[in-house]
């Protein structure tokens, strides 16, 4: 093993450590994964499905974490699941099929929407505590939101928790903690179907997926109490990182 593998490896880890964290707070972990698979030699398409393992390891973790707390409405997972799989599938699917350099782009330019989106409106997916949260069948459109959200995390993934918490929070009403829960419950079944698309294709490179894996798993676990404790400062942690992470990417 070269120390260019070690070395390689190494930052993996670390830089899932903070996507864990950061992705189990909020969202957007893999606006920093991406660009370091790329960065370590993966092609577009390549490190789009190797952060899969990734995104499945940390997510399971999370929900676990979530609901040993207290804080996962378990009530609410059935009714999300359909809506929320079916778009993975089908995002994963044209994604696999697209060529690197256009995917690459998608991705640049998903990296530098979200650092506004999260400038200019980050309070869009904030619940009250005291709300009272809604049912599918009492907002549909919730359903369609869950479906779209499903649609660009199997196609990208990158920011995906973002539109997964405008779902849950800005339509649904679920307070941040729980909302990040049930975002964890929806990213296990965006890792689990589009980690079987990507394999599939043949465009997952183990190695450095269980290496990113081990770090987002760790983050996850870590920040969990962080999320529950310090809701507030949340935002301010997302938009740095992701404000770190489009720099890098545009000028790697």
């Amino acid at each position: 093993m070269t120390a260019e593998v070690v070395g390689s490896g190494l930052l993996l880890v670390l830089v899932g450590l903070a996507a864990g964290f950061v992705n189990t707070l909020a969202g957007g972990g893999s606006l920093l994964t991406l660009p370091a698979l790329m960065l370590v030699g993966l092609p577009a398409d390549v490190a789009n499905g190797t952060n899969r393992l990734a995104i499945l390891a940390q997510s399971s973790a999370g929900v676990s974490a979530f609901h040993r707390a207290g804080k996962l409405p378990t009530a609410a997972i059935g009714p999300m699941l359909l809506p929320t799989s079916a778009g993975t599938l089908i995002g994963a699917l044209v994604a696999s099929q697209v060529p690197a350099d256009v995917l690459e782009t998608v991705l640049l330019g998903t990296l530098t929407a979200m650092a506004v989106v999260l400038a200019v409106a980050p309070r869009a997916a904030t619940a009250a505590p005291d709300e009272t949260p809604h049912t599918l069948r009492e907002r549909p459109l919730g359903a369609l939101g869950l479906f779209v959200a499903g649609l660009y995390g199997g196609f990208i993934q990158a920011g995906v928790g973002f539109v997964l918490l405008w779902v849950l929070g800005g339509l649904l009403r679920f307070d941040l903690v729980r909302g990040n829960a049930l975002k964890s419950v929806c990213t296990v079944v965006f890792g689990s179907l589009s980690l079987a698309v990507f394999v599939a294709a043949g465009q997952v490179a183990w190695v450095p997926a269980v290496a990113l894996a081990v770090g987002n798993t760790a983050g996850a676990l870590l920040s969990v109490r962080f999320a529950i404790e310090a809701p507030g400062a949340i935002r301010w942690v997302v938009l740095a990182a992701v404000l770190v992470a489009v720099a890098a990417a545009w000028l790697r």
